[in-house]
Order: C-alpha cells, then sequence, then structure tokens
C-alpha cells in the first residue's frame, strides 16, 4: 500500500471520529426532575427542560444539571446564647426547592453553603431575644420567624425555603438537671395534690354514708319505739278492760294489793323499801276481809273474798283455801303490820323536828310551817 492510501485511511478515520464527537456533543437527554443551563459563546443563552434537544458543538456548553426536587440539608449543631446567658445547642433541618435555575447558577455560587450560613445566623438573633423557657416551649415561633426570613433572602437566588425545623435543642447538663429535679418537683406536687383530693372525698363518702346509716338506724329505733309503745298501749288496755269487765270490789283489789307489795322489794341491789301512804288503807280493808274470812271459816260459809274472786273474770289469781286457825294468824299479822305503819317513824320525827325549829327561830312568820 502506498503513501496515499495510508493517508486517505486515517482522514477517513479521523472524519468519522470527529462526527461522532459532534453528534455526541450535539444531542443531549435531560432527565425528568432535572434543569440544565446552555452557554452559548460563554453567555447564558436558555435552560433545558426534561426531553431531547440538540446543541451546537463547539459553540453551546451545558452547565451541570440541577435538581428541581425539594431537597432536605440537615445542618450541624450550632452554639446559641440565649437572653438569660444560657449557651444551648441547637440542630436545624431546613427543607428547600431550586425554583429558577438560571438565578441559582449566577446569583449565588454555592446554594446550599449560603442557605447553611443564613440559618445560623438567623437562628442566634431569634433565639438571642428568648430565654431558656422560651426557647424550649416556642419552636413553632422560631420556626416561623426562620422561615420567613430564609424565604425572603433566598428568593432571589431562585430557592424558596418550604419549612425550617429545630431538630434538637439541648441545654447545659448543669441546667438538665435542675429542670429534671423541677419536674420531679412538680409531679411530685401533684401527686400530693391528688392524693389529698382522693382522700378528702373518701373523708366526705365516709361521714356521707355514716349520716344516712345513723339516719335509719334512728328511724328504724324510732319505729320501734312507737310500736312498742303501741302494744302496750294495747296490753294495757285490754288489762284495763279486763279488770272493769272483772267489776273487782274494794276487798279483792286491797288483797291484790298485798300480794304486789313483796315484789316491790325484790333484787339484790336494794337497800331500802319504801312502803306507800295507801297501805294502811290496804291494811284496814284487808283486815275487815279477814275477819269475815275467819268468821266464814268457823261457821262453813263461803267467804267474801272467794266469793270476789270467783266472780271476778279475767284475773287469773289462785282461789286461797283459809282454815280459821290460818285466819286468826292473817289477821292478827294484819293488825301488826298497821300498828307498825300507823307509828310515826324516825324520819318523820326527825322532819317534825326540824319543821318545829324552823318555827321557833326569830323573825319566822306566825304559822309558817
Amino acid at each position: 500500500m502506498d503513501v496515499g492510501g495510508v493517508l486517505l485511511i486515517v482522514v477517513v478515520i479521523a472524519l468519522i471520529l470527529f462526527v461522532g464527537t459532534v453528534l455526541v456533543r450535539s444531542v443531549r437527554i435531560i432527565p425528568q426532575a432535572r434543569a440544565g443551563v446552555v452557554e452559548r459563546l460563554g453567555k447564558y443563552q436558555r435552560t433545558l427542560t426534561p426531553g431531547l434537544t440538540l446543541l451546537i458543538p463547539f459553540v453551546d456548553r451545558l452547565l451541570p444539571l440541577l435538581d428541581l426536587r425539594e431537597q432536605v440539608v440537615s445542618f450541624p449543631p450550632q452554639p446559641v446564647i440565649t437572653s438569660d446567658n444560657l449557651v444551648v445547642s441547637i440542630d436545624t433541618v431546613v427543607y428547600f426547592q431550586v425554583t429558577d435555575p438560571r438565578a441559582a447558577t449566577y446569583e449565588i455560587a454555592n446554594y446550599i453553603q449560603a442557605v447553611e450560613q443564613l440559618t445560623i445566623t438567623t437562628l442566634r438573633n431569634v433565639v438571642g431575644g428568648l430565654n431558656l423557657e422560651e426557647a424550649l416551649t416556642s419552636r413553632d415561633q422560631i420556626n416561623g420567624q426562620l422561615r420567613g426570613v430564609l424565604d425572603e433572602a433566598t428568593g432571589r437566588w431562585g430557592l424558596r425555603v418550604s419549612r425550617v425545623e429545630l431538630k434538637a435543642i439541648e441545654p447545659p447538663h448543669s441546667i438538665q438537671d435542675s429542670m429534671e429535679k423541677q419536674m420531679r418537683a412538680e409531679r411530685d406536687r401533684r401527686a400530693a395534690i391528688l392524693t389529698a383530693e382522693g382522700t378528702k372525698q373518701s373523708a366526705i363518702l365516709t361521714a356521707e354514708g355514716e349520716r344516712q346509716s345513723q339516719i335509719l338506724k334512728a328511724e328504724g329505733q324510732a319505729k320501734a319505739a312507737v310500736l312498742k309503745a303501741d302494744g302496750e298501749a294495747q296490753a294495757i288496755q285490754k288489762v284495763f278492760d279486763a279488770i272493769h269487765r272483772g267489776n273487782p270490789d274494794g276487798k279483792l283489789l286491797a288483797y291484790q294489793y298485798l300480794q304486789t307489795l313483796p315484789k316491790i322489794a325484790e333484787g339484790g341491789s336494794n337497800k331500802l323499801w319504801i312502803i306507800p301512804s295507801e297501805v294502811g288503807e290496804a291494811l284496814k280493808g284487808i283486815g275487815g276481809v279477814i275477819g269475815n274470812v275467819g268468821q266464814a271459816a268457823a261457821s262453813g260459809a263461803p267467804s267474801p273474798l272467794q266469793t270476789a274472786q270467783d266472780g271476778a273474770p279475767g284475773l287469773d289469781q289462785p282461789k286461797p283455801t283459809i282454815t280459821s286457825g290460818k285466819a286468826d294468824s292473817l289477821e292478827e299479822d294484819a293488825r301488826a303490820f298497821e300498828e307498825e305503819a300507823s307509828r310515826p317513824s324516825e324520819l318523820d320525827a326527825e322532819a317534825q323536828g326540824i319543821l318545829e325549829h324552823h318555827a321557833r327561830r326569830p323573825g319566822s312568820d306566825d304559822g309558817a310551817v
């Protein structure tokens, strides 16, 4: 092969490589959610959208593609001084999106670094006007102020800041210990208050229950007393009616009166037995009855006492059988008891002496008893 043929082959190969390079640099495919800036002879020419596009080789130059999706950038913790001179460490997260590829390319050299530095300075300005308590409880307010400042400053850079979030606010360890003690004391106080409220409610309910119990008990006792009184009244009324239906005479009543007297002295604790004043009249009546009983026993006729007891219905008393010897003994005992009852006792003599002494005192009224 001569020199001309070799030279022709080299020219053809170079032409093929040139055509291939021109084709590669002329045809570009832009992916979805990407944008490209084209410079023609070093000057901004146009912004490429997603799809197939043709460029003029060696005249047009495509800059690196820009991501049009919303981006999330987390910045490292930054020390911030609050208004009460406490240093807190704050982590921030910024959500932004490129809306103008041309401005993002020509208005700012590194928009991510610019957003970071602007966030740090704005955060220090906002948190510097708040104390620690407000900084911990006002995250929404801080986020809103940061977003407003960043959105206004980054608008001319072709960016849109959608959200700014404080990821963490870490006070010094000494302040954290104090806050934990404060929270523990607050929880203890609330627990004590709840315990006191529970004790109070328990005492109120207990008192209310006792009051209701006492009321019901008193009502029950009142009803029982009424029923008992009604029963006693009915019993007394029945006895009264039975006695009046039997129509007893005075002699029978006197005899019953004497039988009742021993029951008055029953009981081991009785030290004094007071004899009623009516016992004399009863003894007089019983003396006459006993005399009649003795006479009737001598003659063999029924005694008036037996006749009265036989004719008195409703009185379940046993019928006494009195012989003449027993009648004389009973009559003598009744007369002795009547004489003993008519005798003035020592208490009557002492009372009479006090009255006479009072009557002899000078200045006392005549006839004063």
